[in-house]
């Protein structure tokens, strides 16, 4: 498990005069990552400075950051600092600025990239990358009814049915959870069949699966 952003997102701010715009991303690898800075540097050519850092890998070995002309440690790293204190990764963030005219300082604009950071990752959302369990169950169909309701009133959603001479579901188990398969076997006292067919990464939030 590892915590990240949901979707990809940004916001904005205006401090003294200079518009700060907050990009954030979730991405997989380094390469992906300078992607979506060259996308961002692309569509605001005309931008003063787009800085930059991201983390890549659930074990955060790949910690990069870009000052795009801003002086050392005003940008990038405080958008780093950011990044490592929400303790996140695989997650790409840009700050565009558009320089008002008036100079912030090294401390302003320590804190106004901090802010362009903090920002785009409140848009973006903050979730916990679960691992589950996807999981197929095969049933008569007259235990059906009783199935689709608990797992609707338990909060599972049905990813797929199938009709054949059963009725099979697919939904997703928790990996430090029995209760679904007990409760299912349960339910159709033990005439069933459940399948694994993959384990995959989930974004959650609050415990629960965002779809």
């Amino acid at each position: 498990m590892y915590r990240s952003v949901y979707k990809n997102s940004s916001d904005e701010f205006t401090e003294r005069k200079s518009r700060f715009i907050g990009h954030a991303f979730f991405v997989t690898s380094e390469e992906e990552a300078q992607e979506r800075i060259n996308e961002i540097k692309e569509k605001y050519n005309d931008a003063t400075h787009n800085c930059s850092a991201y983390i890549i890998g659930e074990d955060k070995l790949i910690q990069r950051f870009h000052d795009n002309g801003e002086p050392s440690g005003t940008a990038g790293i405080p958008i780093l600092e950011v990044l490592k204190k929400e303790d996140l990764t695989n997650v790409c963030v840009v700050v565009t600025r558009y320089f008002g005219g008036i100079m912030l300082g090294a401390g302003g604009l320590i804190r106004a990239y901090t802010k362009g950071c903090k920002i785009a990752l409140d848009a973006s959302v903050i979730v916990e990358m679960t691992e589950f369990d996807k999981i197929s169950a095969s049933f008569a169909y007259e235990s059906y009814g009783a199935i689709e309701n608990y797992l609707r009133n338990e909060g599972y959603k049905i990813l797929d049915t199938s009709y054949t001479d059963k009725v099979s579901v697919q939904v997703y188990k928790s990996l430090d959870s029995d209760i679904l398969i007990k409760d299912l076997n349960n339910l159709t006292s033990g005439n069933i069949e459940i399948e694994k067919l993959e384990r995959v990464k989930l974004p959650c939030k609050d415990n629960k699966i965002l779809y």
